[in-house]
């Protein structure tokens, strides 16, 4: 009878799963469908790792998730700030990496204080404040060792001249940053505003060694 119930429990555990990335492969798909740049691939891992990030305790205050795709230039459209409820794509966005990742490609990735460079993984959105570059959102690093120094080393978004259509025509890519995601200066305060107190920021670059060993990614969703 014991046999019975496990059996039973297996597969009902085996149709949730399946039933869930089924659910999440079509929301990726039709996300997908409405932008260019932004892969199903890339879309369902950062909902995977959103899920999972909720399913070991973060809280998220709705369901929006910004995704950054750190390995397409920087002259692209590399950020997009998803509703995951009504599979809608609300922001596009230029966005800047640190000036140590490399020039219109981001190459280098660290965690480490002092060191200028983009980090990888998921991040929680905190509250806002006005700053040297003007209305800003705190990020929190949710990955030890891969951004968990976020907070210390002030690796906030905010706005910045330097990403912009004018910038890139003269200089070949955006400007760079100290670290920040710095986006294009119209799109700070509405993405931010949509962004602020408790979602999800998904920071992606194919980094086998953050893949492999990512709570958050090497989970069942």
């Amino acid at each position: 009878m014991k046999k019975i119930v496990l059996i039973a429990l297996l597969l009902i555990f085996s149709n949730t799963v399946l039933a869930a990335n089924t659910t999440i492969d079509t929301k990726a798909k039709n996300i997908a469908a409405k932008t260019n740049n932004l892969k199903p691939s890339l879309i369902k891992l950062a909902i995977e790792a959103f899920y999972n990030a909720k399913r070991l305790g973060v809280n998220t205050s709705k369901q929006i998730l910004t995704v950054i795709d750190y390995s397409l230039p920087s002259t692209q459209k590399r950020l997009w700030v998803l509703d995951l409820n009504q599979e809608k794509i609300l922001y596009s966005s230029m966005v800047a990496h640190g000036r140590n990742s490399g020039e219109n490609h981001t190459t280098n990735f660290s965690n480490r204080i002092g060191s200028l460079q983009t980090s990888l993984g998921l991040f929680l959105t905190e509250g806002t404040y006005f700053g040297r570059d003007g209305y800003s959102l705190y990020l929190k690093g949710l990955e030890k060792g891969i951004n968990d120094n976020a907070k210390t080393r002030t690796i906030v978004l905010h706005g910045a001249p330097y990403v912009s259509n004018q910038f890139v025509a003269a200089a070949g890519r955006v400007g760079r940053s100290w670290g920040c995601p710095a986006v294009e200066k119209p799109l700070a305060e509405p993405i931010i505003n949509t962004i602020k107190n408790g979602t999800m920021i998904f920071s992606f670059y194919p980094d086998q060694k953050w893949l492999s060993e990512s709570k958050f990614i090497n989970r069942q969703a």
